[in-house]
């Protein structure tokens, strides 16, 4: 019986040591990809402030989820719960930002020229709501850790997107890009999730094919609005006016006269 027991203790360690180090490897990835862009300086801290109040948001959730996944990892759970739920006020703040940012990124140059204008201007906000349905599912089963656990890692692999993104040669994947570093890439630390649980236990916990298809799902209903002539018409309607209005639709190497 004795043996039972910490054989039980050992493999639920092992899973929450597998979840901290997943939240380390997104946090490096998204670290990496905006460092990258600085010291290529494709980016500077001389943008609008609406940029900085973005990354400081963004970049506090994912210190968030690592402080989360460390305080489980070391068995701090009491603590755990108490600072799990600044998500439910995190949350709704990062969705209003990324909404904002796209917004604003759209209307100064029509967003980066590797993704189609409306892809970028759709998929952006639809994958900001995904991560918080995703988080607002996790946090509703925080009861079930086996499933609580897992929906945190989908939600954060959703968002790394931005980091993949800075380090990929988007330029050489159009028309692919946003595809491949909104979706795929993202998906991988899900993936592994999966084949994790596929080895050790034999089957893979609904909660990561759930997630999966979720995330791929809602992307594949924001590519079809996106080269619909809805898709158009909102594109058109938001860059009205601006710098955003002059850039070709979809994605090609920018034309200097």
């Amino acid at each position: 019986m004795a043996t039972g027991t910490v054989s039980a203790a050992t493999v639920v360690q092992r899973e929450h040591r597998f979840f901290f180090i997943s939240a380390c490897v997104m946090a490096f990835v998204l670290v990496a990809g905006f460092s990258t862009n600085i010291l290529l300086q494709r980016s500077s801290f001389a943008a609008p402030i609406l940029y900085h109040v973005h990354a400081v948001t963004f970049f506090g959730w994912v210190l968030l989820h690592l402080l989360q996944t460390g305080l489980v990892a070391t068995g701090s759970t009491r603590l755990h719960k108490q600072v799990g739920w600044l998500a439910l006020a995190w949350v709704p703040v990062m969705v209003i930002l990324g909404m904002a940012i796209t917004i604003s990124v759209i209307r100064a140059y029509g967003g980066p020229f590797f993704f189609a204008r409306d892809e970028f201007l759709i998929g952006n906000p639809v994958g900001i709501l995904t991560f918080a349905a995703i988080v607002l599912w996790a946090i509703r089963m925080r009861r079930r850790t086996d499933w609580h656990s897992r929906l945190m890692l989908c939600a954060m692999a959703s968002i790394t997107g931005p980091g993949f993104g800075r380090l990929l040669p988007l330029p050489l994947l159009m028309p692919m890009a946003w595809v491949i570093s909104a979706v795929v890439f993202p998906a991988l630390f899900i993936l592994a999730g999966m084949w994790r649980d596929k080895r050790r236990a034999g089957l893979i916990h609904p909660a990561y094919i759930w997630s999966l298809a979720l995330i791929f799902g809602t992307q594949i209903i924001a590519e079809v609005i996106a080269f619909s002539p809805v898709g158009r018409a909102i594109g058109d309607a938001v860059t009205a006016g601006t710098p955003g209005a002059a850039r070709p639709l979809y994605a090609d190497w920018p034309r200097h006269p």
